[in-house]
């Protein structure tokens, strides 16, 4: 049994000051106001601190140097680095990649998930950024992986390879969309999210199909118009990847995909949480417009966060670099972020406005609501005992995962075996 008491504990709907949380294999058996009984000379005596639920990232490419189509570790290696953030659980996932790179990652999110990594966070099933992008929106997704979901989805189209944009650019990898649809199916418990752009020949079609196999489908990396949007929510859609982001910008006579998703209830919005892909103002906004239970922290964090200024790393094959600010390609593309989900946090709360519960909220109640996770995100008896301690300046002390110490900032842990 393990008692924390003495934080301010940060529940889905309140402040507990001071509070006890108790924990017993693996379960919080009680959460009580408890100053008669705080415990000054324990150990486990947290005056001053909060514990907020384990944070949950459902977008995250890699962390320390180490990308998810990294090498056949990269999964198991990411997750053990997660908790000195605060992360409990996290969706691995990917760029646009070949159908091998696909199966590798695939399959160590299936192994992850057989059996749990001791010390690490927990490994949810895969946020695919998938092959079924807008060209025109791609960011850094290489342009040579992606495909058309019409040629996919329809066998006689299946010998085109790749989108022809602007100069007719070649493919230079040897697929089809049917074959990245055919890893989707091998591995489906393992995959999660699946973002495309609705907008495409085949778009509407691939959510139904993806929906129907209990796929999760995200609209991103799109030029979708608030009708095009509209009609991708009806056919299925429940997701929204990096809000404002790789998108067109919303106006007042063209709201586009951004303004469907922040007046639509059955949408979910992940919005990018380090100050610099979404202005502070525009994340107070459509945290308004959505209230925290329809929103989603996460950082998507690259192989460049966590490492020095000028860093360089990569995100599936394409070369990126820590920037002052985010991670960037050589030609100076924004190539996701380089935050974590501890500054991700201290960001709600300060540049943002928002409340502890609020931040909380977002960072991991929403988020393990949404995929499905009950008993989990939250604060309360019988809930899994993932929980992360924070300090007076939100930093984080100490990680629990399962009721088990899987980061301390003081205190090394013995290497797992």
């Amino acid at each position: 049994m393990i008692v924390l008491s003495g934080a301010t504990l940060v529940l889905p709907d309140r402040l507990i000051s001071p509070g006890t949380i108790v924990i017993d294999d693996a379960r919080i058996v009680e959460v009580r106001s408890d100053t008669a009984s705080a415990l000054p000379h324990s150990q486990f005596a947290f005056h001053g601190h909060y514990i907020v639920p384990g944070f949950v990232d459902v977008h995250v490419h890699g962390v320390e140097g180490v990308d998810t189509l990294g090498d056949d570790d990269a999964v198991g290696t990411i997750a053990a680095s997660l908790p000195r953030y605060g992360v409990t659980a996290f969706c691995p996932t990917t760029v646009a990649c070949a159908p091998a790179a696909l199966r590798r990652v695939l399959d160590q999110v299936r192994r992850a998930r057989a059996i749990p990594l001791a010390g690490a966070a927990r490994v949810l099933p895969a946020h695919l950024e998938s092959n079924f992008v807008n060209p025109e929106y791609r960011g850094a997704q290489p342009i040579r992986c992606l495909r058309s979901p019409r040629a996919a989805l329809d066998p006689p189209r299946r010998a085109s390879k790749a989108f022809r944009v602007g100069r007719s650019e070649p493919a230079d990898e040897e697929f089809t969309g049917a074959d990245i649809l055919a890893e989707i199916e091998r591995a489906a418990p393992d995959v999660g999210i699946v973002t495309l752009a609705s907008e495409l020949d085949g778009g509407l079609d691939l959510i139904r199909w993806l929906t129907t196999r209990g796929h999760r489908v995200s609209l991103g990396h799109s030029a979708a118009t608030f009708d095009e949007a509209a009609d991708a929510i009806a056919a299925g859609a429940r997701h929204a990847t990096h809000l404002f982001n790789r998108m067109p910008p919303i106006g007042h006579r063209a709201p586009g995909l951004a303004g469907a998703v922040l007046q639509t209830e059955e949408i979910a919005a992940e919005i990018v949480c380090d100050g610099v892909h979404v202005h502070p103002a525009m994340v107070r906004a459509a945290i308004a417009a959505k209230q925290p239970s329809r929103v989603m922290a996460v950082t998507d964090a690259t192989a460049a966060a966590g490492l020095p200024f000028g860093s360089h790393a990569l995100l599936g094959t394409e070369r990126i670099r820590a920037g002052d600010a985010t991670a960037v390609l050589d030609d100076g593309t924004i190539a996701g972020s380089i935050v974590t989900m501890d500054r991700a946090f201290q960001m709600l709360v300060g540049k943002a406005g928002q409340s502890l519960v609020d931040a909380a909220v977002m960072c991991s109640t929403t988020p393990a609501r949404e995929l499905g996770l009950v008993g989990y995100g939250v604060l309360a008896a019988d809930a899994s005992a993932d929980l992360a301690v924070l300090d007076a300046n939100l930093t984080v002390v100490q990680t629990y995962v399962g009721g088990n110490l899987v980061y301390s900032r003081n205190t090394p842990l013995a290497p797992s075996v």
